[in-house]
Parts: C-alpha cells; structure tokens; sequence
C-alpha cells in the first residue's frame, strides 16, 4: 500500500480569508516502509505573509518572491501523490488549504476520506495527554533536535516516525534517519575469536540415560553404524575377543 506522509506551511489560519499554501513537505511510505521518495517545494503566495506566520515557519514574502505560484507546480505535485492515502497530522487544515488551491485551478478536490489523520488517532490513543507533533516525538523518543522552527519536509519526515509508532511501532533499521558510518579500522572493536571452546561443558548423561541407550543400540542388530562410534564401554555389544597368541616351535 502506498502513502504519503504530507506537511504545508501557510500564510494564515484560514484559506477562506485568502491565505495561501506557500510550503510543501511530502515522504512516500509502501507497505509502511519509507522508500526515500520526497517532494518538497517552496510556493509564492502571491501575497504578503503576515509576521506572526513567519515568527511560525521563518519563511518571508521576500524569500517567497522568486519560487513558482502554485499553478505551476499543481500538476508535479499531483504527479507525485497519484492516489496515495494521505498521512496528516490535523488533516482538515492541510486538507482544506490544499483544495483551496486545487479549486482555483479547476482541479479535482483531496476527498476526506482519503486522509489518515495522526492526531486524530494519537487523541484516541492517548485521551487527554498533549499530541503536537512535538509532544509525540517525546513520546516516542523521535529526536527532533533539528526543528527550531516548523517546516514542511522537516515536519513530514517527523511525521513519517511518529506515524509508524502510532500503527504498531517503528522498524528502526529502516528509519529516515540517516545510515551510521562505519568506524575507521583502528578504532573498531576487536571481534571475538571463535572455535573449541578453553575448557569443554560438563556432559549431561547420567548413567542411566547411557545404559537406557545402549540398551536401545543392542536391538538394531551386529550391523548398526553406532557400534563403530560408540566407545566398547557404552555399546551393547561385547568387543571381538582379540585373536589368541602363538608362539613358534
């Protein structure tokens, strides 16, 4: 199954008083493993963006006046999510931003029904205790030390972690985290050697389990492959007598 975990920063609360997505962050996950597929765009909002806004994400008109409306980047961005469940913390406000746009351009609308909404599920999991992205990943040990402020990518690769938990846990040798490098030589650790061990583990026979097998040794005739292993004292068949000695004459 494939979904993608999906961020937006905006100029405003409310896209029906003409605020403006100006940010998308989305991670592909199948079969609820991220496969390393990201979209990320900045958008000209095609208007001011109020301070309190970037006191939020830090994104200005000014740094905002070169990057492409969203009509130019509609179509990519659709390309990118095909039919996709969409994997949203507070999904309505994303959702609702999204199909603002997607309505100013004639284009089909996100239906409700194809959103995952995480904090939804997070306040159903755990009634009463804080669900911000930033409360989950305590919660969950996500480090999020890189987040000073929000942003789309940054806040869909969190939510990519916090979501994974929330439907039964990380597999954490395939996280977004970035792979460990490897130790220089010098400073590995030394493997331990293996082989015999120094000093052999006390048997476990007893008597009576050795007698009780070669009782069982004796019924398979002179034949059995045990009377050539096992050791004379613990076969059930007495050794060859050794031939007489002859002496000359």
């Amino acid at each position: 199954m494939r979904e993608i975990c999906l961020d937006t920063e905006t100029t405003g609360l409310k896209p029906e008083e003409g605020h403006r997505v100006i940010e998308i962050g989305a991670v592909e996950l199948i079969d609820k493993v991220p496969t390393g597929r990201e979209y990320h765009v900045y958008i000209n909002p095609e208007r001011d963006v109020p301070a309190g806004a970037v006191e939020v994400h830090g994104l200005t008109a000014e740094f905002l006046a070169d990057k492409p409306p969203f009509a130019e980047i509609a179509e990519e961005f659709l390309s990118f999510v095909e039919d996709a469940t969409l994997v949203i913390h507070n999904a309505e406000f994303d959702r609702r931003f999204l199909n603002a746009e997607l309505e100013r351009l004639g284009l089909p609308l996100i239906p409700r029904e194809r959103c995952v909404d995480t904090l939804a599920i997070a306040r159903a999991k755990f009634p009463g205790a804080p669900c911000s992205l930033d409360a989950l990943c305590r919660r969950f040990a996500i480090d999020n030390s890189h987040r000073d402020l929000h942003g789309a990518l940054i806040d869909a690769k969190i939510l990519a972690e916090v979501y994974l938990e929330l439907v039964g846990g990380r597999q954490r040798a395939l996280g977004l985290a970035e792979a460990p490098t490897e130790a220089p030589a010098g400073e590995r650790a030394a493997r331990p050697a293996y082989g015999p061990r120094p000093q052999a583990l006390p048997t476990r026979l007893n008597d009576a389990a050795r007698r009780a097998h070669a009782t069982f040794i004796a019924t398979l005739g002179d034949t059995a492959l045990w009377h050539k292993w096992l050791p004379a004292e613990e076969d059930g068949k007495a050794p060859p007598s050794p031939p007489e000695a002859t002496t000359a004459d």
